[in-house]
């Protein structure tokens, strides 16, 4: 059984930084692509940013481009979101999650199979 578990969440000030990690097991980490979602109070929940199975490929949406990076480490079946210059609107539960199929990119909620519980960002202004 997949297991996504996050931690690294917590309180911070604007334009602060923070560094969420993703620990997995289950599966053979290093074929999967994995992905970073948020939900704001309120909002649906949306993709924030992925990486491909080897490391090489990242994909992000547009408002945390060049403030926000996605990384992981197969040796250590974990992924990382370090997330900098922070803003109140960053704030939300943000939730790791990965697709069933192996070698494939996803970067939509609803193609995600496996999401872990979540952690919860707040950025004060």
């Amino acid at each position: 059984q997949v297991q996504l578990v996050e931690s690294g969440g917590g309180l911070v000030q604007a334009g602060g930084s923070l560094r969420l990690s993703c620990a997995a097991s289950g599966r053979t980490f290093s074929n999967y692509a994995m992905g970073w979602f948020r939900q704001a109070p309120g909002k649906e929940r949306e993709f924030v940013a992925a990486i491909n199975w080897s490391g090489d490929s990242t994909y992000y949406t547009d408002s945390v481009k060049g403030r926000f990076t996605i990384s992981r480490d197969n040796a250590k079946n974990t992924v990382y979101l370090q997330m900098n210059s922070l803003k109140p609107e960053d704030t939300a539960v943000y939730y790791c999650a990965a697709p069933s199929r192996a070698r494939s990119v996803v970067v939509s909620t609803a193609g995600m199979q496996y999401w872990g519980k979540g952690t919860l960002v707040t950025v004060s202004s």
